[in-house]
């Protein structure tokens, strides 16, 4: 597969969202498919998986670190962690163990890059920045990111150490930051990872109305997935289907082709649970639009109403469903 800079790390083009391994989607596979599934991705080039601490309370760091052990030296993992309210020195405590815990899970001894899960409002930037230099200092990790951040959070925090990469939910459907983080890291030298680039596998086309979603599938909250909705929605997604049938290409493949065209250190990291999921998408490395392709989907967007987002607001609500 292509390869990409996400600040100095060299990654394949499209990573591996783990997530959904764990938690999120519902009924989960057996242990032994979900390891055998991310070795898959290897085998078809990808070389970035990315998972955290709190996907499945460690079991996805777990499943990750089973099963990239015997190329560990030939990929790059990424992990997170929600930073409690801690400073000071009880800050630097309390990043470096629960990363000790995660590498522990991981089989390794670095992690190539470590994300802030969310910014916590109540420390500043800078404060996590100091911890996570000396965490590259020590060795232990290779780089750092943020996730969902704005554009002054990445500012302060990219002046104390520089950031490798800005992990936020990225998509057709959601393009929030596609005004003014996006442009900065750019500026800036960081990369910029979507999570959910396929809109929670809306934008593959796949999900039609009448479905039901059981157990923590964040799909039930999230309301793109709404029966009215993904009505509404549909002329997006014929939208891709016409360019799809010109390029010889699914839907999926011309949503993360269209990003992959935005700029060079955008790397999408959709989540998989299926061998030709993995094909699929990891396929979308080597569907090249031109120009004139991209602005006919530009052009397209620009008259096209999104209907329904997904929020973490939303998804907490599943803790109290049943």
């Amino acid at each position: 597969m292509k390869t990409r800079k996400l600040g100095n790390l060299t990654v394949s083009a499209i990573g591996y969202g783990c997530m959904g391994l764990s938690h999120g989607y519902g009924e989960l596979p057996p242990k032994e498919e979900s390891i055998r599934l991310i070795r898959r991705a290897y085998e078809l080039g990808c070389t970035f998986f990315d998972t955290a601490e709190g996907y499945g309370m460690g079991h996805n760091e777990s499943l990750v670190g089973e099963a990239l052990e015997p190329v560990r030296n030939h990929v790059a993992i990424a992990t997170k962690l929600h930073i409690r309210s801690e400073r000071g020195e009880d800050l630097k405590r309390q990043v470096e163990e629960r990363l000790d815990a995660s590498l522990k899970r991981l089989r390794t001894d670095h992690v190539d890059l470590y994300y802030q899960h969310r910014v916590n409002k109540d420390i500043p930037v800078e404060e996590v920045a100091e911890v996570m230099g000396g965490l590259i200092k020590k060795g232990k990790i290779l780089g750092w990111g943020q996730s969902q951040a704005l554009p002054e959070e990445i500012r302060r925090a990219n002046a104390v150490t520089p950031l490798t990469a800005v992990q936020s939910e990225y998509s057709m459907m959601e393009r929030m930051f596609e005004k003014e983080v996006i442009p900065l890291c750019g500026e800036l030298g960081i990369g910029f990872v979507p999570f959910s680039p396929l809109a929670s596998g809306f934008l593959s086309g796949k999900y039609g109305k009448g479905r039901t979603y059981r157990g923590d599938d964040v799909r039930r909250v999230i309301t793109r997935f709404r029966d009215e909705n993904v009505a509404a929605n549909q002329p997006l997604l014929d939208m891709l289907h016409d360019m799809g049938e010109k390029k010889g290409a699914t839907p999926a493949q011309i949503s993360l082709a269209w990003m992959l065209h935005k700029r060079d250190f955008i790397v999408p990291i959709p989540g998989m649970r299926r061998d030709e999921r993995l094909v699929e998408n990891f396929g979308a490395a080597d569907v090249v639009l031109t120009e004139g392709e991209y602005e006919v989907i530009e052009k397209a967007l620009s008259q096209i109403t999104v209907y329904g987002n997904r929020t973490d607001a939303d998804i907490a609500k599943l803790r109290g469903m049943k």
